[in-house]
């Protein structure tokens, strides 16, 4: 059935994706770099674990890794804050949240001999095993 109504209804749902459509160009603040989860590789070999972490991101003071037995927490804030000048024209952008992830690895780690590092966005920890 094609009623006034239902062609109203189509037009009226339009409308928002126009709408985002036409605000997107002016984010500042790409979402591709913003985390919505922290991406983890793990290797092992006889004496130790490799972890690798993608936080883009953070900063060093803002990253919190815990290690517990064999259960590894890594958390970190995200803060990013973007202006944009036009001519008399602003657009300034600000995003503040956390991500998280934990799991847990075959055996043990000695925390007291961990190491960790942080460079561009990737968190690299050598996980010595008990």
């Amino acid at each position: 059935m094609n009623t006034a109504l239902s062609r109203l209804d189509r037009i009226e749902n339009l409308f928002p994706d126009i709408l985002r459509r036409w605000a997107r160009p002016m984010q500042l603040i790409d979402e591709a770099e913003l985390p919505a989860d922290i991406r983890v590789d793990v290797t092992e070999n006889d004496k130790e674990y490799l972890v690798t972490a993608e936080i883009p991101g953070a900063k060093k003071e803002d990253v919190r890794v815990s290690v517990d037995g064999s259960y590894v927490s890594i958390s970190a804030e995200i803060k990013k804050d973007e202006e944009k000048k036009q001519g008399r024209s602003i657009v300034r952008e600000t995003y503040h949240g956390s991500v998280s992830r934990g799991f847990s690895l075959a055996s043990e780690v000695d925390d007291k001999n961990a190491v960790a590092r942080l460079e561009d966005g990737v968190l690299s920890l050598t996980l010595p095993k008990r």
